[in-house]
């Protein structure tokens, strides 16, 4: 279970880099419903909450405008995977050792869920960028807020349904899968 929470939450950053941090910090916190390590404590501290919503309205407003969306998706070809990382290894309930030498992580057992995450957030980012910029393309930039917030709706859910249903995971993605084979396929029809 802990693997299917890790990676819906991680499959979630690769939408939006901060919604499953910012939630799985806010739960932590404030309710019994998720129990980080302490290793991730740090994610429930206030400021770090504060700075996940400063961050999350100004992803949310950047993401609905055409043009700078894309700027934006290139700044978080580096962000949504390393969040995707952090919520992967801290969802699944990772313990990541305290260490005085950086290249001692990269030797841990950490690391493994910790790149897990990366990937599943870049392959999900890289779709999403590539998907962007067709309906970006095809609409003249007026289906750039719909899409956006699409994203931002999955995001959330996605995340919701990792932390409380993780087994749900694998039926978000799986349909998530058929609506994009769908839409390739209506494309290429299209061509």
């Amino acid at each position: 279970m802990e693997l299917l929470t890790g990676s819906g939450l991680a499959l979630a950053s690769g939408l939006n880099a901060y919604v499953p941090m910012l939630l799985i910090g806010l739960l932590s916190r404030y309710t019994t419903l998720v129990h980080l390590p302490p290793e991730w404590a740090w994610i429930t501290n206030g400021w770090v909450l504060v700075v996940l919503g400063v961050l999350l309205a100004v992803e949310v407003v950047a993401d609905k405008v055409p043009a700078v969306d894309h700027v934006n998706d290139i700044l978080q070809t580096v962000v949504r995977p390393t969040a995707g990382g952090i919520v992967f290894a801290a969802g699944s309930g990772a313990v990541t050792p305290a260490t005085t030498d950086p290249g001692e992580f990269l030797t841990s057992a950490a690391v493994l869920p910790f790149a897990c995450g990366v990937v599943l957030a870049l392959i999900t980012h890289i779709a999403k960028a590539g998907v962007r910029a067709g309906v970006n393309l095809s609409t003249a930039g007026v289906g750039a807020p719909v899409a956006s917030t699409v994203e931002d709706i999955t995001a959330v859910a996605l995340t919701i349904v990792a932390l409380l249903l993780p087994v749900l995971v694998l039926v978000l993605i799986a349909a998530a899968a058929v609506v994009v084979w769908r839409l390739q396929r209506r494309r290429t029809r299209a061509a």
